[in-house]
């Protein structure tokens, strides 16, 4: 079969996709790489959606590589912003020309006999199947499905006159001047739609079952443009970095050690904002901050919204839909000409792509995470999997760079192989890596996702002072790693095969 190999075979070009590759092609030189990317630009998420108001739900400072930091002054990005920084990330460093675009992987399979990978994709434009065989394999795909978003069983849907649209497959030509909009939800898709449709449509109202946390945090970094002008423009922004990575870990340790204090001074922020105080009702969770993800908005658009008397919101349970809009369990009728269901994501591994050990599916839902980067029993494979507490990419920046120590320490000791491995029975039955949360999408994907361990390295810490120790200065080798060295088998790994670097 005719195949191609590399050294290094990265799965996804989005954030942590173009990262992880930078991170490898800088830190371990020399390694043919390569990146399989489904889509035909590179910025996964932000490539993806494209609804009103798309942006980062993480101050940009600390969300952007730590190796090219983030330079402008808007505290949230919007989505294009986001998805031009990877972009250009990737041909500053020239890992764009180690992209394959148009390929979706299949299958993933290690042969223990060849101590390799072997990765079937199909050509999307071709149709045509495709193999590539690698020694180390890194899934950048994150954590869910990009074809569908999660979509509930509304009773009556059907009968809906209007549009219903999800927010993953925003249509380009989407006309709303005028119209009636309700949107169902209330974390951050549905707090940064709403907003961003009020000033155009002729109503918006966002219909949520629960509450949720919501934060205002300054459109612009006052400070840091402040600093620019006495300092380096380098320095300020490190400074910025390092201040707002402070600051979120504060504000996520103080949640969990003093939860009523953190709920109080939360609820009294969003009270100074709203000019209407029967509307407090909607913003006043039932559960603790940080239980779920925080909402955050720019300059407080969601309230000055409500405000204005553009937008409002509903707390109440979908009775069915009717043909002009919604039927609340109380009762009343939301009339709507188009209704967005920003009601989450549908979670997924490795971007759908089976993964197999010797010719045997492997479940990955009975493993455990080593270090919150490798896989139990799972040989030569990182997956990079960011913070769902803090922006995503301070994780999958020291991930990276724990996976380059880890090909370079096999590499200095001749080891081909390396497998974590539980001899202690670590597992946790009814936890995944994601148990922390008790977000509905992480509630629904418990059963696919990897399990937590009781202990270290196999519990998650969400830490990241301390996985930056853990990751980046402890010793490689532990009695959890098995190391195996080249096989005769496979030292001829790439006879017969087209073996080129990309």
């Amino acid at each position: 079969m005719t195949n191609e190999h590399f050294d290094v075979l990265i799965i996804g070009a989005g954030l942590s996709g173009i990262g992880t590759a930078v991170h490898i092609s800088q830190e371990c030189p020399g390694k043919r790489l390569a990146i399989l990317e489904r889509r035909q630009r590179v910025g996964g998420t932000w490539d993806l959606f494209s609804y009103p108001g798309i942006r980062s739900d993480s101050d940009m400072f600390s969300f952007g590589y730590d190796f090219r930091p983030w330079n402008d002054l808007n505290t949230l990005a919007d989505g294009q912003s986001i998805r031009s920084y990877i972009s250009e990330t990737a041909s500053e460093y020239g890992v764009d020309k180690l992209i394959r675009f148009g390929i979706e992987t299949e299958q993933a399979q290690w042969c223990s006999e060849q101590q390799q990978w072997i990765v079937s994709a199909r050509d999307l434009d071709t149709g045509l199947a495709r193999h590539f065989s690698c020694d180390f394999l890194i899934s950048c795909t994150g954590y869910y499905d990009h074809k569908t978003g999660y979509l509930p069983d509304f009773p009556g849907v059907e009968q809906f006159q209007g549009q219903c649209i999800h927010p993953q497959h925003w249509p380009a030509d989407l006309g709303y001047r005028d119209k009636r909009v309700v949107v169902i939800g209330s974390g951050a898709t549905a707090v940064t739609v709403v907003p961003a449709m009020a000033d155009q449509a002729a109503h918006v109202t966002m219909l949520q079952r629960s509450p949720s946390y919501v934060m205002t945090v300054p459109a612009r970094d006052k400070l840091t443009e402040v600093l620019r002008k006495i300092m380096p423009e380098r320095w300020a922004n490190d400074l910025a970095r390092k201040r707002n990575i402070l600051i979120q870990r504060w504000l996520f340790k103080a949640a969990k050690r003093w939860p009523a204090r953190m709920r109080s001074y939360l609820l009294r922020q969003v009270a100074k904002q709203l000019d209407d105080q029967a509307n407090m009702k909607h913003f006043t969770p039932s559960y603790m901050p940080w239980d779920q993800r925080l909402c955050a908005v720019p300059d407080g658009d969601l309230f000055k919204a409500i405000n204005s008397g553009k937008a409002s919101v509903v707390t109440d349970r979908i009775d069915r839909f009717t043909e002009h809009g919604i039927r609340l369990a109380s009762g009343k009728e939301l009339e709507a000409d188009i209704v967005i269901t920003a009601t989450g994501l549908k979670l997924q591994l490795l971007g759908g792509t089976q993964l197999l050990i010797d010719g045997k599916p492997f479940d990955l839902q009975q493993q455990m995470t080593y270090k919150g980067v490798l896989l139990q029993n799972v040989p030569n494979m990182a997956w990079i999997f960011g913070y769902t507490n803090a922006p995503w990419t301070l994780k999958a920046d020291i991930a990276a760079r724990y996976v380059c120590r880890l090909i370079n320490h096999q590499q200095a000791t001749g080891m081909q192989v390396v497998t974590p491995r539980d001899h202690q029975g670590c597992a946790i039955a009814d936890m995944s890596v994601m148990g922390a949360l008790e977000s509905g999408y992480v509630q629904r994907a418990n059963a696919i996702l990897p399990r937590q361990g009781r202990s270290l390295p196999w519990r998650l810490l969400n830490a990241y002072e301390q996985d930056r120790v853990m990751l980046l200065d402890e010793v490689l080798e532990d009695d959890n790693l098995e190391f195996l060295p080249r096989n005769s088998e496979s030292g001829n790994k790439t006879a017969g095969s087209n073996s080129r670097a990309a």
